[in-house]
């Protein structure tokens, strides 16, 4: 996923920047509005699976500051272990989605902007 979205970035970042002639505004914008939808739903799923993760983690430190044992420090470990991929896993779909706003937003202006010149 990681690579997905960084790739997919950059390619709209080089469109937008190249601004060619021949490039169709509407269609470039309709299929963004579609990945931004993939990756909206990505980043909800991610969320809350990182929330899930970091409850048990809390669950876990709690139960085992009451009955300690081997296995719950154990648990307790794996679970904050586990914690840190999921946190930057959403950290990056949460940045690389807002950037696709600014995108959108640029994309739009395009649009806009062959309007004005068509009129």
């Amino acid at each position: 996923m990681k690579n997905r979205i960084l790739g997919y970035r950059t390619r709209i970042d080089e469109i937008i920047e190249k601004n060619a002639p021949d490039t169709n505004w509407q269609e470039l914008l309709n299929e963004h509005l579609v990945q931004v939808g993939f990756f909206q739903h990505e980043r909800l799923v991610h969320l809350l699976v990182t929330l899930a993760f970091a409850l048990f983690a809390i669950m876990t430190i709690f139960v085992t500051m009451f009955s300690p044992t081997p296995g719950l420090f154990a648990l307790t470990i794996l679970f904050l272990v586990l914690l840190i991929p999921y946190i930057q896993h959403y950290y990056l779909l949460e940045n690389e989605t807002q950037k696709m706003y600014v995108q959108y937003d640029k994309i739009l202006a395009h649009i806009r902007e062959e309007k004005g010149a068509q009129k």
